[in-house]
């Protein structure tokens, strides 16, 4: 099947990873990058939308329409802000933008980053996890096929630019994290091939920890 996708938080680490891997894969038809600000990449198959609030999509909806796919990359970290603004940016916002592509493209396979630890009973002690654990399930109820992706440590793609700052003195961890813990521990290309994958073949399962996102990805 080609796949035509939308990504969000192309921006970031995850988002970049994911969609290096979307513009070189043979299976991959279009991309559409929804970015705040301009991300620096062309390519024959890249579009990008210039677009500040992702919570009021109406003057883009008209070209959000006829994709099968997206990725959505686009968080923040629980780490230094209130618990309401949190919520806000992880649930909220995140609902509104699957809402609005539901019922622009009710089929589309939605490929959401989370992340281990995620609290699916919504009824933990850990904050965030609650949070996440709220988002995936409703994006699963909106979507037939929604697959939430919780990767542990991302090894970045040679080549990406926007890496968070942590990362440059915690790469050397991730050959030996993977030796010792490879349920922890994936790279950023296996990351998006298994999204690619899982939205050109489908998975058994809904929720997608590491040891799934590495077969995913060689599948």
């Amino acid at each position: 099947m080609a796949i035509k996708a939308i990504i969000t938080g192309a921006t970031g680490m995850v988002g970049e990873g994911v969609l290096l891997e979307c513009l070189s894969h043979p299976d991959v038809e279009q991309v559409l990058v929804i970015n705040r600000k301009p991300g620096g990449v062309t390519h024959a198959k890249l579009r990008e939308i210039i677009h500040a609030d992702f919570f009021d999509l109406r003057t883009i909806e008209g070209e959000l329409a006829g994709y099968n796919a997206c990725f959505f990359c686009l968080g923040i970290s629980s780490v230094g802000i209130g618990k309401e603004e949190y919520k806000r940016i992880t649930y909220d916002l995140t609902l509104n933008v699957g809402q609005v592509l539901a019922r622009l493209n009710p089929e589309m396979t939605f490929c959401y980053v989370t992340g281990a630890g995620t609290d699916s009973s919504e009824k933990g002690r850990v904050a965030w996890a609650r949070v996440k654990g709220a988002a995936e399930n409703a994006l699963m109820r909106l979507f037939r096929n929604a697959y939430m992706f919780r990767p542990g440590f991302m090894k970045a793609t040679p080549g990406q630019k926007n890496l968070k700052s942590f990362y440059t003195y915690l790469a050397w961890l991730y050959p030996i994290g993977r030796a010792l813990y490879p349920a922890g521990f994936c790279t950023l290309k296996e990351v998006g091939l298994a999204m690619i994958n899982a939205a050109g073949k489908g998975y058994p399962k809904h929720i997608i920890e590491v040891k799934d996102i590495v077969i995913l990805a060689s599948n």
